[in-house]
């Protein structure tokens, strides 16, 4: 099967297509899918650049998405001809976190899915939504499921609430589609007028151009009382402007480090503001399939700007890199 290698000591040149051998037929509650769509994260480009180093000759890549080929006896969630989309946490299926790192992770601590075909237990893999494309499916894994546990399951999202929503990629615009179809108000930042434009097409209600107000903290707060909950993917770059806007007694859900892993928080501000920051990263087995019958119920759309053929992986993390993208930069095999 064709699949992609990340070799020592790692960084977008070294990235190699090859060819392993085939993973057979599935074992005991194992199941074989074949896989025809994978979608970049901030996660991945951490492990492809090496800033998160991994295995030499890993297959990177945590999403997955594509169709069952055979199943191994005493698997009885699937069966063959299926579209499936993979999980984050395969050992995490339901319950509070078990998990503080990533060697569970596929395309980190283990082999992900920039291959053809892959043979994995059966707990590994959810349902996909129906009628979506693998490209679609595959956007699910890492950031849709980040943004529905922020503002679902953490945050308890309700009509009538405030969104603010950090940037454009991923996450972001999986947060303002999820708000949007729930009855929130949504805010979104960003540096760039155009992708506000097609954020506003997307629902949003409220618009800011954060380098020409770089104070955006306090404007939310002084036009809305404060966001009811706030999607920060930036980190300790961002932070402080997101207490600023967070509501009294809001939530703030923690989810990027876009700006670095460490830096000054405003603690005592943090205290007034009686706010809830909460750190967390995607979800579980269980949440995903919640999630899945959400999108049918609202019937969601993945954003996806542009689809990579799988040899092309390195131009698509370049794309990446570059912040050239709305939403979702997905890989087609």
């Amino acid at each position: 099967m064709k699949a992609i290698e990340l070799h020592a000591p790692g960084g977008l040149d070294h990235l190699r297509l090859v060819d392993r051998p085939d993973p057979g037929a599935p074992g005991a509650g194992q199941i074989r899918v074949r896989l025809h769509a994978s979608s970049l994260n901030y996660h991945d480009y951490g492990v492809v650049t090496g800033s998160a180093p991994s295995a030499d000759r890993r297959i990177p890549m945590s999403d997955g998405a594509g169709i069952i080929e055979a199943v191994g006896d005493g698997v009885t969630q699937f069966k063959p001809g299926d579209r499936v989309v993979s999980c984050f946490f395969p050992t995490w299926l339901d319950g509070p976190p078990t998990v503080s790192d990533f060697s569970s992770v596929p395309g980190d601590g283990v082999d992900g899915y920039a291959r053809e075909v892959a043979v994995c237990s059966e707990h590994a893999f959810t349902l996909a939504p129906r009628d979506y494309t693998h490209e679609q499916a595959a956007t699910l894994t890492t950031a849709g499921l980040t943004a529905w546990r922020a503002l679902v399951v953490n945050g308890k999202l309700k009509a009538g609430d405030v969104v603010l929503v950090l940037g454009t990629g991923g996450v972001s615009i999986f947060a303002l589609q999820i708000a949007r179809a729930m009855g929130a108000t949504v805010i979104v930042t960003s540096s760039s007028d155009q992708k506000l434009e097609r954020a506003r097409s997307l629902g949003a209600d409220i618009t800011i151009n954060y380098r020409q107000t770089p104070d955006w903290g306090k404007r939310v707060y002084e036009m809305c009382g404060g966001a009811d909950h706030v999607i920060e993917v930036g980190g300790p770059g961002t932070l402080p402007q997101s207490i600023a806007a967070v509501r009294v007694n809001g939530h703030i859900a923690l989810i990027g480090v876009l700006t670095g892993k460490a830096g000054d928080v405003p603690t005592a501000f943090l205290m007034a503001k009686q706010a809830r920051l909460q750190g967390l990263i995607v979800g579980s087995r269980r949440e995903q399939m919640e999630f899945v019958r959400a999108i049918e119920a609202i019937k969601l759309v993945p954003v996806v700007d542009r689809s990579f053929d799988l040899p092309q992986i390195a131009d698509a993390f370049r794309m990446q890199e570059s912040n050239a993208h709305f939403g979702k930069i997905c890989l087609s095999f």
